[in-house]
């Protein structure tokens, strides 16, 4: 990863994924997807696979190709019959350094995500496994719960789900998030202190 990268990525540290998703119009992410490994946060470049339903044949090869700090981001069409990833693949992507798992579909073997608390966000989970015939390919433009992703794409998750912010609008959204977060808090501070202001909700419902 270049210093560039890194330092694009360190702009997201610490940023919640409501913050970032309220800074892009609350249409940025996820809504249907869950982690499933536990509160363990996330955040990589999306390394994008799309795939033929419930066949995992182009992730193996993915991860063939798969950089240190790059997150998986399958579209796996929202099917839940079949497995997309399970215990191996998630070895061999935390073996090579991968960021973790964005599957639209369904994986297995949770408790292992769970107890190695590797990121994996999925739509659900079953015990069957996939098929290995194709089609499907990578690094390619996929829509995941309806969201377009691009490959590079920064990705982010926590325990709400996870957001996607393209390349070139990333350093203006981490900006914009975090003044968010710091407005937020002063919020919070003026709650705990009995001296919230509340005058705009009469103003919205006279709006309304």
């Amino acid at each position: 990863m270049s210093d560039d990268d890194t330092r694009l990525l360190a702009a997201f540290e610490g940023l919640p994924t409501s913050a970032i998703s309220d800074c892009m119009d609350r249409l940025a992410g996820t809504y249907r997807l869950a982690p499933r490994h536990g509160a363990t946060p996330m955040l990589g470049y999306a390394h994008t696979v799309r795939v033929r339903a419930g066949d995992n044949l182009h992730i193996h090869d993915a991860l063939q190709r798969v950089r240190p700090g790059d997150v998986l981001v399958v579209d796996g069409g929202g099917c839940e019959e079949r497995a997309l990833v399970g215990e191996i693949l998630m070895r061999v992507a935390m073996s090579r350094g991968a960021a973790g798992f964005v599957i639209d579909g369904a994986v297995r073997d949770v408790a292992a995500f769970r107890a190695a608390a590797f990121p994996c966000y999925a739509r659900g989970v079953t015990h069957r496994g996939p098929y290995k015939h194709g089609p499907g390919g990578s690094a390619t433009a996929v829509v995941i719960d309806g969201v377009p992703v691009s490959h590079g794409d920064v990705v982010v998750g926590d325990e709400d789900g996870v957001v996607f912010v393209p390349r070139e609008r990333a350093g203006q959204v981490a900006a914009a998030a975090r003044a968010k977060l710091a407005a937020e808090a002063e919020i919070l501070a003026q709650i705990d202190a009995g001296t919230y202001d509340e005058t705009w909700i009469a103003a919205a419902l006279m709006r309304g």
